[in-house]
C-alpha cells in the first residue's frame, strides 16, 4: 500500500494554551478563531455557582483553590502557557491581586500565566495608553471596580457604559453591542476596552476599528494575544494595533 500522500508526517505539531474559564463561558468557538493553526486550546472550568453576574461571582471564580485545581486538570497536555480568561475576577482586588493570581497558576505547575485583566495592562502599557472608553456587561458595582483597577494602571475612564445582565452574557447580539461601542466613544479616548469574556466581539471589531480610527480592544482578544506573544506566534483576527506591537 502506497503512503505516500500529502500530510502522512501530520498532524501539524501542536503548541499548547490552556485555559481556565469561569463556569458559564459561552464562547469557546470566539478563542479559537484567535489562535494559529498549530495552537491547540485546552479548556478547564471554575466549579458552577448559583449566584447571577455580580461582584459575588467574580471573587468565587477567582478563588485561588478552583485555580490551582484548573491548572493541574491540563497540565497533562503540556500548555507553554496557561490563562485565566475572566475579566472581572482579575479585576475586582486591584493589581497585586491579578499578579497573584496568576503566581497560584504558575505555582500549580503552569510554565508561564496570564489572566485576561493582566493582558489589558499589557496593551495599555505596549499601545501608550492613558485615556479609555469601556464597556461591560456588567451591572454599576462591578463596572465601578473596572474603573478602579484601569485608574491603579493609570489610564483614566473618560467614557463608560454598562449593560447591567445578570446572565446570558453571550446572547447579546453584534448590533448591540456595536451600537454600544459608538455611544461609548469620545474623541478624547485613545481607545475603547470592551470587557468580558463572554460577550460575543471577533466580528465587530474590525469595522468598528475602521470606522473610529483607534483600537477596540475586547476580553477574548487580549487574552489570546497576550498567551501568542509568549509563545512568539502571531494573533490571527482582527486587532492590527495588537499586531503591530508584540
Amino acid at each position: 500500500m502506497d503512503l505516500n500522500f500529502p500530510g502522512i508526517d501530520g498532524p501539524v505539531a501542536q503548541r499548547g494554551i490552556g485555559i481556565i474559564a469561569p463556569f458559564d463561558l459561552a464562547l469557546e468557538r470566539e478563542l479559537w478563531r484567535w489562535a494559529p493553526l498549530e495552537v491547540s486550546l485546552h479548556l478547564a472550568r471554575t466549579p458552577y455557582e448559583p449566584v447571577p453576574v455580580s461582584l459575588e461571582m467574580a471573587e468565587l471564580v477567582s478563588d485561588a483553590t478552583h485555580l490551582t485545581a484548573a491548572t493541574r486538570n491540563v497540565l497533562h497536555v503540556e500548555p507553554e502557557v496557561i490563562a485565566y480568561l475572566c475579566t472581572s475576577g482579575s479585576f475586582i482586588k486591584g493589581l497585586a491581586y491579578e499578579k497573584s493570581l496568576c503566581d497560584t497558576i504558575r505555582h500549580a505547575g503552569a510554565r508561564d500565566a496570564v489572566t485576561t485583566s493582566g493582558a489589558l495592562v499589557e496593551a495599555i502599557h505596549a499601545l501608550k495608553l492613558t485615556r479609555l472608553s469601556v464597556i461591560t456587561p456588567y451591572d454599576g458595582i462591578l463596572t465601578g471596580k473596572l474603573h478602579e483597577f484601569l485608574a491603579e494602571a493609570g489610564c483614566a475612564v473618560i467614557r463608560s457604559d454598562h449593560l447591567g445582565l445578570g446572565g446570558g452574557i453571550w446572547k447579546v447580539g453584534y448590533r448591540t453591542i456595536a451600537e454600544r461601542i459608538l455611544n461609548a466613544d469620545d474623541p478624547r479616548s485613545q481607545a475603547i476596552f470592551v470587557s468580558c469574556t463572554n460577550l460575543p466581539t471577533y466580528d465587530v471589531v474590525e469595522p468598528l476599528e475602521q470606522a473610529l480610527g483607534k483600537p477596540v480592544l475586547t476580553a477574548n482578544q487580549l487574552t489570546m494575544w497576550a498567551c501568542l506573544g509568549r509563545m512568539k506566534l502571531p494573533m490571527m483576527g482582527p486587532g492590527r494595533w495588537l499586531r503591530d506591537v508584540f
